[in-house]
């Protein structure tokens, strides 16, 4: 068996699934879901005729490009997966469909479900490749078999799990603001930094107001404050790809040494409380945005929009138009930009001085 593996390069060990794939897959919903949200932001609020255009329907429904994008978003996960995998080709596009499946069944945990069930297709599609005269037949329905079968059977609890902890949060917003901005803003932050989708949970609760700046809040913390911290590592392409992309790829070191999470959380549970209560910062934006933190500034458009336009789901909750004041640009600016960046260096300095966190820590995977 340990010469089948070998041959077959299934490698069963930490640094595969949980390094290499978790950041593959990373960069899979970063260059799907996220960017797919990007685009719909910047088309709705900058009135981009061909970012706002339906340009295909699929079972009645309208898709424009950044739709498109979110729609296939389990697609790009599993492939992504699959090539950290070193699967062969006919392995790695049988992934899509795998991909697909796994994420509708796996609703608001669709990209923690997709994890476990790309490696399990992925694996067995390997050992499978290139053993029969009639490969080109048998890879691909092993893998696709194997894989939307492991999905029906994990996917949907891997999702209620999601739910669950959608729920927790919702259950913190009735909270009085003090600790209600604590729990929001670190419980968001931590699931934007995971792999699931913390925008995908806040549009679900339909996350607004108060409970919505929590958790805007602790989005920039994680990622505002993993692009600083890790700064001397990562210089001026990290801090673009974490500040302005995703935390998420931070994962893999995460994996290695969880210490490094310590500073940006440290930091949401300091401006999660100042949001609440002294800015009083809301998010009446589509609620979607509530989770998204500074990726393509997708946050603060939200926190804007609500201001000038609330959405449904803010409108149903009390919300109403406001013109912002000083104040209200000055706590976004802080909440979003400034406390997130100071207070994440000062932490994760200190725990470099106790040697909690080594040079490379915080080093991205190339």
């Amino acid at each position: 068996m340990k010469e089948f593996f070998q041959r077959k390069n299934i490698v069963i060990s930490a640094k595969r699934y949980g390094i290499d794939a978790l950041g593959a897959m990373a960069q899979g919903l970063f260059c799907s879901l996220l960017i797919g949200t990007i685009l719909n932001t910047i088309g709705s609020q900058f009135h981009v005729g061909f970012l706002t255009a339906q340009i295909i329907t699929i079972n009645k429904i309208g898709y424009t490009v950044g739709g498109l994008c979110s729609f296939m978003s389990g697609s790009a996960m599993a492939v992504a997966i699959g090539y950290a995998l070193q699967a062969p080709p006919m392995v790695l596009f049988s992934l899509v469909t795998v991909g697909y499946a796994c994420n509708a069944l796996g609703g608001a945990g669709g990209p923690l479900a997709v994890l476990f069930v790309a490696i399990i297709a992925a694996e067995f599609g390997k050992a499978v490749s290139k053993e029969t005269k009639v490969d080109i037949l048998v890879t691909p329905v092993v893998t696709i078999l194997i894989g939307v079968g492991a999905a029906w059977v994990i996917a949907p609890p891997i999702g209620k799990v999601a739910s669950a902890f959608g729920v927790l949060i919702m259950q913190a917003t009735v909270l009085q603001p003090f600790l209600m901005g604590i729990l929001v803003s670190v419980l968001v932050g931590v699931a934007l930094t995971l792999p699931i989708s913390s925008a995908a949970i806040c549009s679900v609760l339909g996350l607004t107001g108060l409970a919505g700046g929590a958790a805007v809040a602790g989005c920039c913390a994680q990622m505002v404050g993993f692009a600083c911290m890790s700064f001397r590592e990562n210089r001026w392409g990290g801090l673009v790809s974490q500040g302005i992309g995703t935390s998420m790829l931070q994962m893999p070191n995460i994996v290695k040494n969880p210490r490094i999470w310590i500073p940006p959380t440290l930091a949401s549970a300091v401006t999660g409380p100042i949001a609440t209560c002294l800015f009083r910062l809301e998010m009446n934006g589509a609620a979607i945005n509530s989770g998204m933190g500074t990726c393509g500034l997708c946050g603060q458009l939200g926190v804007w929009t609500g201001w000038l336009s609330p959405s449904e789901a803010a409108l149903a909750n009390g919300a109403a138009a406001i013109v912002p004041g000083a104040m209200d640009w000055i706590g976004l600016i802080l909440i979003s930009f400034v406390l997130p960046a100071i207070l994440s260096v000062i932490f994760c300095e200190i725990l470099r001085k106790m040697g909690w966190i080594k040079e490379g820590d915080l080093t991205l995977p190339q």
